[in-house]
């Protein structure tokens, strides 16, 4: 079999999207990509290669594979997919919110941090200006 000019190959792909080779197999196995095969060989579809964009942004996102490959499974060709849109409309409010709590804890842990290093700083400046009159 040749391959067909509208499809990569797996070297093609990894170069196309930054991923491994091992990560586009990974994929494979969790039924996300369905690439042709000929014998040991694959080769990525149009559809491949949109299916890999979603689950490249779902992942930047934080969305589990699982919850990305039940959107990706809930794509009607023929239909208006309004299911599969509120689906991920919900995922993604609810990692949205889990997020802002996330960035919320991370601005109260470097302002902590913040105070605790300029604590540190003013003992030790302190030590530093001690130590001169000590020796005199």
């Amino acid at each position: 079999m040749t391959q067909p000019t509208d499809t990569l190959s797996i070297r093609q792909m990894c170069d196309a999207f930054g991923v491994t080779a091992r990560t586009l197999r990974f994929y494979e196995t969790k039924e996300l990509l369905f690439p042709l095969r000929d014998g040991t060989r694959r080769h990525f579809t149009k559809q491949d290669r949109a299916r890999l964009t979603l689950i490249l942004r779902g992942k930047r996102f934080g969305f589990s594979l699982e919850e990305i490959r039940q959107l990706l499974n809930m794509y009607d060709r023929g239909g208006s997919n309004a299911a599969q849109l509120l689906r991920t409309l919900a995922i993604g409010r609810d990692r949205l919110e889990q997020m802002q709590a996330q960035r919320d804890e991370l601005g109260l842990a470097i302002a902590d941090l913040q105070t605790q290093l300029a604590e540190g700083q003013s003992a030790l400046d302190a030590f530093a200006q001690a130590a001169p009159a000590a020796a005199e």
